[in-house]
Order: structure tokens, then C-alpha cells, then sequence
């Protein structure tokens, strides 16, 4: 088992700042390799202290923001415009960021990338059900529409 300090958020084992211990083969192969972590060490104290810092200045502020938050997000969906081909067939793919920049479109703040979770691939036209982690607690289910440009 490997002791680590996540920089980025892990679906499934924790937030930055966190001190997790995996399997070797997965800190060695995942994690460390594509920056979502760091190896611990005794100094790593004020490195733990200065990323939770960061995630605290980048959360939103209150519990009743996020839920607030919550309600505007579940209550219509997100629409996103994108060239389509045939039968509705996307050139590329929906990602996180362009659900991240509809939601700034809004009027609802700068949402995290990260923090949003496509259920799969979004390569069509249609209506989406996607995951945004607002807080810890806090889940938001929203509906992303993709409509073709025109």
C-alpha cells in the first residue's frame, strides 16, 4: 500500500488535499503519472495545508449557496449548441468543460470541470442526465440538452 496526497479530485477515493492509501500498482500506473497525486512524505504537512487552502477558496461558500445552486440546476435543463452531421451525429463529443462554460452562460458562476460527471459519451443530439458534485454532500442531477447548430 502507497500513502499519497491527492492534488485533484478522485472520483471514488477522495478531494485534494486528502491523504489516501492505494494499491502500488494503481499510485504507480494512475494516479501519479497523471498528476492527481503526489507521494506523501514527512514535509508534506504544509503541502496538504496549502492545497486544501486552494480547494476552500475554490468551493462555493455556504451550504444554503449549493443548495440554491442545486435547485437552479435541476430545475431546466442545460443547453449546449454543437455542429451535428447526420441524424443528429456530433463533430466530437459533449465534454465537462463545455457543461462548465453553459452553466457560467447562465449566470450560475464558474463550475469546476471536474466536478461534473457525464453518465457516458455524448456524441448525439438528445437530452442528457448528468452529475455535478457541488459540495461534499451536495449533488446536483441536472439535464443537459445538445441542439444542433444551425
Amino acid at each position: 500500500m502507497s500513502k499519497l496526497i491527492l492534488t485533484n479530485e478522485v472520483s471514488g477515493l477522495g478531494s485534494a488535499g486528502d491523504v489516501v492509501d492505494v494499491k502500488d500498482g494503481y499510485a504507480r500506473n494512475y494516479l501519479i503519472p497523471n498528476g492527481l497525486a503526489v507521494a506523501w512524505t514527512n514535509g508534506g504537512e504544509k503541502q496538504v495545508a496549502s492545497i486544501r487552502a486552494a480547494r476552500n477558496a475554490r468551493a462555493i461558500a455556504t451550504e444554503d449557496e449549493a443548495k440554491s445552486l442545486k435547485a437552479k440546476l435541476e430545475q431546466a435543463p442545460i443547453k449546449i449548441t454543437m455542429r451535428s452531421g447526420l441524424n443528429g451525429r456530433l463533430f466530437g463529443a459533449v465534454k465537462t468543460s463545455d457543461v462548465a462554460a453553459a452553466v457560467a452562460a447562465l449566470g450560475y458562476g464558474e463550475l469546476d470541470k471536474r466536478k461534473i460527471e457525464l453518465g457516458s459519451s455524448i456524441r448525439t443530439v438528445g437530452r442528457y442526465d448528468v452529475t455535478i458534485r457541488l459540495t461534499g454532500e451536495i449533488v446536483a442531477k441536472a439535464t443537459v440538452q445538445v441542439v444542433s447548430a444551425k
